[in-house]
């Protein structure tokens, strides 16, 4: 079996299986083990492809590439590299996880919510593997339509307001991406004579650099939406609090890491001229991300809330890790996608756990649930210490390699005479602090504060609950303590992007 035949597995795994789906729609029960069997079978693949990886091997790994629409340039053209077989990993972990984790939370329209998630994570392993614009453009519009629905028709009180709001954002964005695409084709067909949309016949054209200014923010106003930066977040709480479990999860452990995965993959490399003068303010974007973020998280009430505001702040790290250029930062920062991935989907897990039994996301509604469900407690405690990045854990592996990039990049700048990258290195320092402040605070009022009586008794952690807690606290631990082999993996593939971004591609004759 090869590597190719695996990668289209993962891709086309979940699309296959919405037959079986279809044909066990009228029972939910059914429908879960279905859905549950076929993301187990994709996350199988994904380890295989992952232990087939080589990470000395600079070249596309796992590739199919077919034409599709010849006359315009467009192929089918998938493959791996360093940049996307973590978050191939990822995101097909996560899948099975979701599935048994909010077993209950969805109790209408099962096989129609089950289709959906089926539908999203083809569209996201999709956008991860595309190696050919057009395609990624695809799979880029696709995601936003089962978010839509699951928002939409299995979210809170508000969630028509979310919904809205979610795609009037994102949409704006990809519009003007997709007017950028359209630009930049046209000039390597003006340079090269054919029409391509391949991404690694787009690293080669050269653009002034007003031109590539213009492209840029295109495309990095899309990527921020999504990821989302500060100003450009306030579509992200209320997604977060109208949206089922089950899309909570999803969005916070792989969507929003499409906007920092498509500023490594296209957004800076495609126009590195660009991203070097745009450099300093979006790493001063990056640093009020962290410490806004932070803040916000600080002061809310809704948990559901704290958690998404702190997603903000911990992107910002990412965004940090990937402007430093430092070998260091961009590998921090791709842990740290991955670590965030891990840490929010299990938060958003224990918010979805006892709002099914309690019925609100008050934070004052809640107080000594460490005496009445202790085991729940400590899985609580786990991932709120590696949310603020406890040694051992995946988050400090991740935070200490971009702030350690942030300030090897900061530092000779500073003997030169330019501050500012290492005020924003400090500044990025205080992230750490407030974040330990805010989930103290959750985790103080959560769990020790005064017990709160309409909530008694409580049931602790059913042994399914237990079982896909047990599988991401072992993740995180696994990542923090062994980060060895995942950073093997995309050792070379950050070197080619600091290569690709300190790289003019200013034609020799332009003005």
């Amino acid at each position: 079996m090869s590597d190719a035949f695996l990668l289209n597995l993962v891709l086309w795994l979940p699309v296959a299986g919405l037959l079986p789906v279809a044909v066990v729609r009228a029972q939910a029960a059914t429908v879960r083990l279905v859905t549950t069997g076929i993301m187990l079978i994709q996350f199988a693949a994904a380890v295989l492809l992952y232990l087939h990886f080589d990470g000395t091997n600079g070249a596309l790994q796992a590739a199919t590439m077919v034409p599709w629409i010849a006359d315009w340039g467009v192929s089918y053209h998938i493959g791996l590299d360093g940049l996307n077989i973590l978050l191939v990993l990822l995101t097909a972990f996560l899948g099975p996880l979701v599935v048994i984790g909010a077993w209950t939370a969805i109790e209408e329209q099962v096989a129609l919510f089950h289709v959906m998630l089926l539908l999203l994570q083809f569209a996201m392993v999709g956008a991860l593997v595309a190696q050919d614009l057009f395609l990624f453009y695809v799979f880029w519009e696709a995601m936003l339509i089962p978010m839509f629905f699951m928002i939409g028709i299995w979210g809170g009180a508000r969630r028509s307001y979310a919904t809205i709001k979610f795609v009037l954002y994102t949409a704006f964005g990809s519009i003007l991406m997709l007017g950028a695409i359209i630009y930049l084709v046209y000039a390597w067909r003006q340079q090269g004579g054919v029409a391509s949309f391949a991404f690694a016949d787009l690293l080669t054209v050269a653009l002034p650099a007003n031109v590539q200014v213009w492209l840029f923010a295109a495309f990095a106003l899309s990527f921020a939406i999504k990821v989302p930066m500060v100003p450009l977040h306030t579509w992200l709480p209320d997604a977060h609090v109208e949206a089922p479990t089950p899309g909570s999860v999803i969005l916070a452990g792989v969507l929003l890491k499409m906007g920092t995965y498509g500023f490594i993959k296209l957004g800076f490399p495609l126009f590195p001229d660009a991203t070097r003068i745009f450099a300093p303010w979006l790493m001063s974007l990056s640093v009020i991300s962290i410490v806004y973020g932070a803040c916000l998280a600080l002061v809310q009430q809704d948990i559901k809330k704290i958690i998404a505001y702190s997603s903000v702040s911990h992107l910002g790290y990412v965004m940090l890790g990937l402007l430093s250029l430092d070998i260091a930062g961009v590998q921090g920062a791709i842990v740290q996608m991955v670590s965030h991935g891990i840490v929010a989907a299990g938060l958003f897990l224990l918010v979805g756990v006892i709002y099914e039994r309690c019925h609100t996301r008050e934070l004052s509604a809640y107080g000594g649930l460490a005496r009445q469900t202790p085991v729940y407690a400590l899985f609580f405690v786990i991932f709120m210490l590696a949310s603020v990045g406890l040694p051992t854990t995946s988050g400090f592996t991740g935070e200490f390699m971009v702030l350690l990039g942030a300030f090897n990049a900061a530092w000779p700048q500073h003997l030169d005479g330019n501050n500012q990258p290492l005020i924003l290195a400090i500044v990025a320092v205080s992230g750490v602090v407030l974040g330990a402040l805010y989930m103290l605070r959750f985790a103080l009022t959560f769990l020790f504060g005064e017990q709160k009586a309409p909530h008694q008794p409580l049931a602790d952690l059913t042994s399914r609950e237990l079982g896909v807690l047990g599988v991401l606290t072992a993740a995180v631990f696994f990542l923090g303590l062994f980060p060895d082999g995942a950073l093997r993996k995309t050792e070379l593939a950050a070197r080619r992007y600091q290569e690709l971004v300190m790289t003019s591609r200013v034609p020799s004759n332009a003005p």
